[in-house]
């Protein structure tokens, strides 16, 4: 922090950032000051890597398989986390569609269809409630990922994935990664 004042009823803050630790700075800012907030900034000069900087705490679901998700699936994993996708939605396997509710990352089916049999409990069918999406600009999707993550960006679509679409793939790296930490 190189200044700090105050100026009628508002703080003036100035600080010496990395360019790199303003992605996502934006939006948490707005968010913290209910929309008050007002943010400009401007390259000062070239320095010397200054260590990481931390991201998301959370993890991500992964979808399992390819095709086009179903509302009987996503409802049944709602409760693991917040969906970037909607019912009818085309994924393919290693696409991140949610944001998990806790540590890690977690391969999900969101394409399962309901099993159909000739018993029914009445109203049990249409009882499928699902939160809407939730819709991340490029900005949002490049503060979100991390190391092993990646933004897709097409004409009708910016979608994230893992870099391995292949579950066994990013098992193997994982291990890898664990065994070269180790030595």
């Amino acid at each position: 922090m190189l200044v700090m004042e105050s100026k009628g009823e508002m703080q003036h803050l100035e600080f010496d950032i990395p360019s790199r630790g303003l992605i996502g700075l934006r939006s948490q800012m707005l968010t913290g000051t209910a929309g008050e907030a007002v943010m400009a900034h401007r390259f000062a000069e070239y320095k010397p890597w200054k260590g990481p900087i931390p991201g998301r705490s959370n993890g991500v679901l992964i979808s399992k398989f390819g095709g086009v998700t179903t509302a009987y699936s996503i409802d049944k994993l709602q409760d693991r986390g917040t969906f970037f996708i909607d019912p009818r939605d085309e994924v393919y396997a290693g696409q991140i569609i949610a944001e998990h509710i806790k540590p890690g990352d977690l391969n999900v089916n969101a394409v399962e269809e309901k099993k159909l049999t000739n018993h029914r409990a009445s109203g049990s069918d249409d009882s499928v409630r699902i939160t809407p999406k939730t819709q991340l600009t490029l900005e949002e999707c490049m503060e979100y990922i991390q190391q092993d993550e990646c933004i897709e960006v097409t004409p009708k679509n910016i979608r994230m994935r893992k870099t391995l679409l292949n579950e066994d793939d990013r098992k193997k790296a994982g291990k890898a990664m664990e065994s070269a930490a180790v030595v």
